[in-house]
């Protein structure tokens, strides 16, 4: 699909003109002479459609530079009339101090209520008319000349002035002596209120969720516009995909070229400037990755920070990569020592409680996989696990021990005094034999070839990043 740029002839030479982008130095090429009317004119700039390639930009077509209108030649342009100003556009009216009459009419027995006034409203009340409202009655405790005011009663109140189950509003916290609510301390909530922590301005808490890795773009734009027009498209399509990408673009390109009946590219030669630009592309990506992760610093999660140390294997790096290689693998050495010392003080604690389970777990679930158990503390659990598993333990427990110990690596070292009397707990033990010796020695039965490692199962390919 062609699109319209501004083009400028800087030579000509015979029916072959050269340009370039108005204003700029790159893109450029060649174009035919015989596209522009009248012949190319040195220095002159014109409007081109052009159809961008892999390898070249073709110009396609060649219009002349556009012109200034002629000023209004028939007396057509409209002219907008600004009225003249005749007073002040803002007017300000302050309102009355006060807070003005009620809406409900006389209620104080002062006349001049809006109720009276209206069309409509309702008239003066009648004495000793029926539905009349009687005064509040006064609270105890309070001074008997506050009960006498001729405020009308909202509702029936319980005792200490909360509300009874038909008042208007919801069931409110109970008044202490006069009607008054006690006073809230800091911090204190409501009954009702949500579940959750409180800062001192009394709003919630919330704990941030896990953050996504940032890629930055300095190094690829960087990259990109040092090359020149024919490595440009090459470039893109080798931070999209790789060189599949490039390949598929290139096939791509070749079938609509053979439907529209134009000449195809040569694959060879895209595929060779891939191959120079490969390792370049390479190192601006995972520099973009390494300043990303980086700028984020403790934020970063442990897994991101070492796939990015790990992805350094696979690129050529240059003084400033292994420099943020070091950085990186520096602040990934100090994550790995905090979770080792909190794994390790977990494991002593479940070892002193002797939380055989918890101690299991731990061993099976080290912080990577470079994490070794010493070897008193695996004696020691090797040595609770061992005297946990006898015939009298309950089933439940038995079976957890044993599911939670083949899963770890002390697993051959364990030798459990007696299996339970239950075809489901034995049924576990000949199975688990070839992981824990012991079981085909208390079963009479030969020892069984350890188990093949287990292999986590391989994650889904993610789909290429757009650029």
């Amino acid at each position: 699909m062609s699109r319209r740029i501004e083009i400028e002839i800087t030579s000509l030479n015979g029916d072959v003109a050269t340009w370039r982008a108005a204003g700029a130095k790159l893109p450029k090429g060649t174009l035919d002479a015989s596209l522009i009317t009248g012949g190319p004119v040195v220095g002159t700039v014109y409007r081109a459609d052009v159809e961008q390639y892999m390898e070249r930009i073709e110009v396609v077509a060649v219009l002349p530079a556009k012109t200034a209108s002629p000023l209004d030649p028939r007396n057509e342009r409209l002219t907008i009339i600004v009225p003249e100003a005749k007073g002040p556009e803002i007017t300000v009216t302050y309102a009355p101090k006060g807070r003005g009459p009620r809406r409900d009419g006389d209620r104080d027995g002062r006349d001049g209520g809006r109720g009276n006034s209206r069309p409509g409203g309702r008239g003066p009340r009648k004495e000793g008319a029926e539905g009349e409202r009687s005064p509040r009655p006064p609270r105890e405790g309070a001074d008997a000349s506050a009960g006498s005011s001729d405020r009308p009663s909202r509702g029936p109140r319980g005792e200490g002035g909360s509300r009874g189950p038909g008042a208007p509003r919801g069931e409110g916290a109970p008044r202490g002596e006069g009607g008054a609510r006690p006073a809230r301390r800091d911090g204190e909530r409501r009954p009702g209120g949500r579940d959750g922590e409180r800062r001192p301005g009394g709003r919630e808490q919330r704990p941030s969720g896990p953050v996504a890795p940032v890629v930055a773009t300095i190094h690829r734009n960087a990259l990109l516009a040092t090359l020149s027009p024919e490595q440009l498209p090459v470039a893109e399509q080798l931070f999209r995909g790789g060189m599949p990408s490039v390949r598929t673009a290139v096939a791509e390109q070749n079938k609509n070229a053979t439907a529209q009946g134009r000449p195809t590219i040569d694959a060879s030669t895209i595929e060779r400037i891939a191959e120079e630009l490969m390792g370049k592309t390479a190192l601006a990506s995972w520099r973009d990755r390494a300043t990303g992760a980086l700028s984020m610093g403790k934020e970063l999660r442990l897994r991101d920070l070492r796939a990015v140390v790990t992805s350094a294997k696979t690129v050529t790096l240059d003084d400033e990569g292994r420099a943020q290689l070091k950085e990186l693998q520096a602040s990934l050495n100090a994550k790995l020592e905090v979770l080792r010392t909190q794994w390790n003080e977990k494991l002593e604690n479940a070892v002193a409680s002797s939380n055989v389970a918890e101690a299991l777990r731990l061993i099976a679930r080290p912080p990577d996989m470079s994490t070794r158990v010493s070897s008193d503390v695996a004696t020691k659990v090797t040595s609770l696990v061992s005297e946990a598993l006898h015939a009298a333990q309950e089933v439940a427990v038995w079976t957890e021990l044993v599911t939670l110990a083949v899963e770890t690596s002390i697993r051959r070292n364990i030798k459990p005094l007696g299996i339970p009397a239950d075809e489901a707990a034995k049924a576990l033990a000949i199975k688990n034999a070839g992981a824990i010796p012991e079981f085909a020695k208390l079963l009479g039965m030969k020892v069984p070839p350890p188990p093949p490692p287990t292999r986590a199962p391989a994650r889904p390919a993610r789909p290429a990043r757009r650029s």
